[in-house]
């Protein structure tokens, strides 16, 4: 079978590996049906990251289960989203929600960078799956490219904005855009959840243009806001330290930041002394998508949510090695 990896900045190849096979009732082995690169494979592609090649890429996917241990809880057949991070949904950790920490899986175990091992990428031919458990199946009547992203960024940017609103009913967001899908799928969340007001921050005219088309407001800068404008919360998806400050400052008293990175730098300076006097809130981590993965699928399903507009292509699977290389905006990979 092939799978595809990472040799180089903007260089990717599919290369002949050897089939996984299931070897304990828990296991699942699914075929990749739609694929798509999340911000950070982005990063990886365009050699912005520490991660040396090479290695299988990718960790956002919707996949056909095609073979299954005895106790893996779902059947051959079976279109499923695939979390980015392995888990046995059981252990005290995955319980408390926690499930990208799963005590049952190396520390940092995910899809498509090898920093807790070696689990393949999600754009493989197979994909040899530790727990079935962690698998959700994709309602009736979705289309499986329009939630490709659900492995990761789309329930990312969904976790971020729920999780604030959910302490600041109705309150204001601001997003900071600028590494790809998570912030403008921030602010169309954010709209959707009632938030009063969102306002996106992006340089990139086409970025804007899908934030204003899920009803955001959109400026270029930041410096187009009024300084006297406060907002509730914050999410930065900017990547980029000194936005990220003026962000923290455009806080209201008690307001949250939630970053979604990444920040490779090994330190990234915050100013913690209006923060301090502030009260602000701040978060930052991988995200445990498989809490929040039923929420955002339902969304799509009942036609509150629509994805597709962050999608830039719709491109074959044959296609993705040569493609993904180019650094395309959001390309999803179709078999």
């Amino acid at each position: 079978m092939r799978r595809l990896e990472f040799v180089a900045p903007r260089r990717l190849e599919f290369r002949e590996v050897t089939e996984p096979k299931i070897e304990s009732d828990d296991q699942v082995i699914v075929r990749p049906v739609a694929s798509t690169t999340c911000d950070l494979d982005r990063a990886i592609i365009a050699g912005a990251t520490p991660f040396q090649p090479p290695f299988a890429i990718g960790h956002e996917c919707v996949a056909e289960v095609v073979d299954t241990g005895d106790g893996a809880g779902v059947i051959p057949g079976t279109t499923v989203v695939v979390p980015w991070h392995p888990c046995c949904t059981v252990c005290a950790t995955c319980l408390q929600g926690r499930m990208a920490d799963c005590e049952r899986v190396p520390r940092f175990a995910m899809y498509g960078v090898p920093l807790g091992g070696d689990f393949g990428g999600l754009f493989d031919d197979l994909v040899l799956v530790p727990f079935g458990a962690a698998l959700v199946p994709v309602p009736d009547g979705v289309a499986p490219d329009s939630v490709a992203s659900a492995s990761d960024n789309l329930s990312d940017a969904y976790g971020a904005v729920s999780r604030a609103l959910a302490t600041r009913p109705h309150g204001s967001v601001l997003v900071l855009g600028g590494t790809g899908s998570i912030g403008q799928w921030a602010a169309g969340w954010a709209v959707m959840l009632g938030a009063a007001r969102t306002v996106y921050v992006d340089r990139d005219e086409e970025s804007r243009g899908v934030a204003e088309g899920y009803g955001a407001t959109a400026v270029a800068s930041h410096h187009e806001l009024d300084r006297a404008d406060a907002f509730d919360v914050l999410i930065d998806a900017s990547a980029h330290a000194g936005r990220l400050a003026d962000g923290i400052g455009r806080l209201a008293a008690g307001g949250h930041c939630h970053s979604v990175g990444p920040y490779f730098e090994p330190t990234t300076a915050v100013p913690l002394g209006s923060m301090f006097m502030n009260g602000i809130s701040f978060s930052t981590g991988r995200p445990s998508v498989s809490v929040v993965l039923g929420e955002v699928l339902h969304a799509v399903a009942e036609g509150r949510f629509d994805p597709s507009p962050v999608f830039s292509d719709r491109l074959p699977f044959d296609d993705a090695a040569a493609a993904v290389a180019e650094l395309p905006r959001k390309a999803v990979f179709v078999r």
